[in-house]
């Protein structure tokens, strides 16, 4: 019995000692901070408070409406402010009312018989010559038929063209042949080189053509020739079908 009560003490202070131990090393974990409440709702809204007095003076009480009639003095003038940017152009507008027609102009004046304004001229020329026979060399070239010749400066029957305006002039020929041809464009107005022009014959039909632009004063003429230069002497007894065309006029 007595060794029961000892074991029951021996216990008891073993007891003591442990939670005596843990007060002091053995605390326990925080715990979490608790989720905010809602928000409460909004509190009704106050009284409206009373109307404030009106202004006074020294005077006396003062209407507003004659102190909203009452101007003050003109303060100085602000500095003018930066340029803005260009607007955008509007739209077009509708037309407008035609005007009033003009006074007539003045009479045009007439020129005396055989008398050509400069402004008004005109002069043009297109020639063929349909002769089979070969054109003589050095000589002026004829022509049989006259397709254009406005107002009549070439000459059919010699072959030669003469200014009556004077300008720039374009002039050409076109020929056919199943010969060898030389062509020369002539004048009698100054220039540096007479333009020539050549093709030889290579047993088929032979096309030539030539050209040229001629400042001419009135009086000045233009002509075509033939001319020798390799052909041979059968060249010039052919009498195949031949064309040979001459053209030219006024440019300015």
């Amino acid at each position: 019995m007595g060794g029961y009560y000892g074991l029951a003490v021996l216990l008891g202070v073993a007891f003591l000692v442990t939670t005596s131990h843990c007060d002091v090393q053995c605390r326990g974990v925080d715990g979490q901070a608790g989720i905010s409440g809602t928000s409460g709702r909004d509190g009704l809204p106050g009284e409206k408070g009373q109307k404030g007095e009106p202004v006074a003076t020294s005077d006396g009480p003062v209407d507003a409406a004659v102190l909203l009639m009452l101007k003050g003095e003109m303060g100085d003038r602000g500095m003018q402010g930066v340029m803005g940017a260009k607007g955008f152009r509007g739209d077009l507008g509708a037309p407008g009312q035609p005007g009033i027609s003009g006074p007539p102009g003045p009479d045009g004046r007439s020129f005396e018989s055989g008398q050509y304004s400069f402004e008004q001229a005109r002069s043009a020329f297109s020639v063929m010559r349909t002769d089979t026979s070969y054109p003589r060399y050095n000589e002026k070239v004829t022509y049989q038929k006259a397709v254009v010749n406005k107002p009549g400066d070439f000459n059919i029957a010699t072959g030669q063209f003469t200014c009556r305006v004077p300008g720039v002039y374009y002039f050409n020929f076109h020929s056919m042949a199943k010969v060898s041809m030389c062509l020369r464009i002539e004048t009698d107005a100054p220039i540096d080189q007479k333009p020539a022009f050549c093709d030889y014959n290579r047993n088929y039909d032979q096309v030539l053509s030539g050209g040229v632009v001629l400042e001419l004063e009135a009086g000045h003429r233009v002509w075509l020739v033939s001319f020798k230069d390799q052909q041979t002497d059968p060249t010039t007894r052919d009498t195949q079908e031949k064309l040979i065309i001459f053209n030219g006029f006024l440019i300015f």
